[in-house]
């Protein structure tokens, strides 16, 4: 991860968790708490167990053995095989993880805010309906009548197994639907937030020696466009896959809104952000 020593303020800055704060100076504040890697982990804990059972039951087909999964799990996992380090659930242990590994090399505390873990799920929640209402706009703005479960979410078409993403999520059950919600916001945002923008910013920043404005700017714009390039960009209906600009829009505006709150706020608020919105667009909003 690229970062900063510490300055002669306390200064720490962390281009992808968000954990630019005052270390010495943060206390027991939300603002200062809800950007650290502990807070973060906790919150994630949920999450991982909720997936990894909700594949389990919902997302197998026991007469194949197939199970359905998120495409950037998918890629997790390769990476992981790659090293011989085959294992269902090491994707979900990998995040925690790197949330314990982070907590440890900065020095934080080992302190502990329930609070603070209530205002983050809070935060996220609110966070998650500019999406919404910007998935609207870009649906009317461009006189097409798409199903929001189809247009809006980042998830959808990244599930792979017996789900056969050109029938649309509306063909899963409720727990499905769930379940990969949870998903999409957990193992897309290790991917494309923690990963990509951490990549991105040590190219530019250590390796190109460029300024931290370069390096973020790079690093929210790149990931941005790796996550809308990561997602099919026509409608899952159309046998003929035109390319759709709507889409594409959508999707690296979502990318960039999702870069900053990583990068603002937090691994832990932006994973949850992304769930809850997934949620409200598969489960709520869904036909």
């Amino acid at each position: 991860m690229a970062r900063t020593k510490a300055t002669s303020s306390g200064l720490k800055k962390s281009p992808s968790t968000g954990s630019t704060a005052a270390t010495t100076l943060g206390g027991d504040n939300y603002w200062f708490l809800s950007t650290r890697p502990l807070h973060s982990a906790v919150l994630l804990i949920p999450l991982v167990l909720l997936y990894e059972l909700g594949a389990v039951f919902f997302l197998t087909d026991y007469a194949t053995g197939q199970q359905s999964t998120i495409s950037a799990r998918k890629l997790i996992s390769q990476f992981f095989d790659s090293f011989g380090a085959a294992a269902l659930y090491l994707p979900g242990i990998a995040v925690i993880t790197v949330m314990l590994v982070m907590h440890l090399v900065n020095r934080d505390r080992w302190v502990l805010r329930p609070w603070v873990l209530v205002g983050m799920v809070m935060e996220a929640a609110l966070w998650a309906l500019p999406l919404i209402v910007f998935g609207s706009v870009i649906s009317k703005a461009t006189l097409m009548n798409v199903d929001v479960s189809n247009f809006a979410a980042a998830v959808g078409t990244g599930a792979r197994g017996p789900v056969d993403p050109n029938l649309g999520l509306g063909n899963l059950s409720v727990p499905a639907r769930l379940t990969i919600s949870i998903g999409a916001g957990l193992y897309e945002e290790l991917l494309f937030r923690f990963v990509a923008i951490t990549a991105l910013h040590m190219v530019v920043k250590d390796l190109l020696q460029g300024g931290e404005t370069a390096a973020r700017t790079v690093a929210i714009v790149g990931s941005a466009l790796a996550f809308a390039f990561y997602h099919p960009l026509h409608d899952p209906g159309d046998p003929t896959k035109a390319f759709m600009w709507s889409k594409l829009i959508f999707f690296f505006g979502a990318g960039v809104f999702f870069a900053c709150i990583s990068i603002f706020r937090g691994f832990g608020i932006v994973v949850y952000t992304h769930a809850i919105y997934d949620i409200i667009v598969l489960v709520v909003l869904s036909k």
